[in-house]
């Protein structure tokens, strides 16, 4: 998985505590389709959709899955972004549900998802969360989905490992006994940038498997990062003035992408 991958950020729908909408489900649905297309405008390589307006999240392992309206929301949205643009389109099922989000990607005819704890028991702000590879990878399999490509992160922000763990292990641990197809680095948080050392330390680690950045990456930094990685899933950085909840704006889109296609060993594309 190659190129700079562009986040939808679903905004709050009917049933979470921050909806204040007055147009339902198609409103959530208009405002996606919206950044969408400026996103595949400005020029991302692929697309991912994230339920992030619904926080506080559910944990989404066993026993606490996404409730169902959500699943459907972002089946429906995916759906129309896999039939308009002509990019990758993958799914995010916050906090952690990474069977909806098969499921999802397997009804839409997507072509990946990610994985916030794919292996391993972190501390979150929604609890324990205990990784599901046993029975993600299978589900996967019974499927016929083996070309939904698992991205996966590597002590992914907004948590700490149960029991601490060297990034060299938690990479080789995702790659090798979780069967992820590419690995995420991100800062401590949502938007925050990525220690070059912790890059370095992971590329390494995973050797020719994919390494994506997952947080931060900004005019200021694309050029000292993304050479040392496959790719980059970028949200923050895309809306109007870079605030988070803002729509997103094609321009700053634009010239992310344009200066990432600037780098040296670097030319994008999936």
């Amino acid at each position: 998985m190659r190129g700079i991958i562009g986040v939808i950020h679903m905004p709050a729908m009917p049933g979470d505590p921050a909806f204040a909408g007055t147009n339902g489900f198609a409103g959530v649905q208009r405002f996606a389709l919206h950044d969408a297309e400026a996103l595949v405008e400005g020029g991302v390589d692929a697309l991912i959709i994230e339920n992030f307006g619904s926080a506080p999240f559910v944990k989404g392992t066993e026993g606490e899955r996404l409730p169902a309206h959500q699943v459907a929301a972002l089946a429906l949205v995916a759906a129309e972004c896999k039939r308009r643009f002509d990019v990758p389109v993958g799914v995010n099922c916050l906090r952690n549900d990474a069977m909806s989000a098969l499921g999802i990607a397997a009804a839409a005819g997507l072509d990946f998802i990610r994985v916030n704890v794919h292996i391993g028991a972190y501390v979150t702000d929604q609890g324990i969360i205990e990784g599901e590879a046993h029975r993600t990878v299978r589900y996967r399999s019974s499927l016929g989905g083996s070309q939904i490509r698992m991205l996966a992160d590597v002590l992914v922000k907004h948590a700490s490992p149960l029991v601490p763990i060297d990034l060299e292990s938690a990479t080789h641990d995702t790659l090798a006994r979780g069967h992820a197809d590419a690995v995420i680095v991100t800062g401590p948080a949502t938007g925050s940038p990525i220690s070059r050392a912790v890059l370095e330390s992971v590329r390494q680690a995973a050797g020719k498997q994919p390494v994506l950045l997952g947080s931060g990456v900004n005019e200021d930094n694309i050029g000292d990062l993304l050479p040392l990685a496959d790719g980059a899933i970028i949200g923050t950085t895309f809306k109007t003035g870079g605030v988070l909840s803002a729509p997103v704006d094609t321009a700053r889109v634009r010239r992310l992408t344009e200066l990432a296609r600037s780098l040296p060993r670097w030319s994008g594309g999936s």
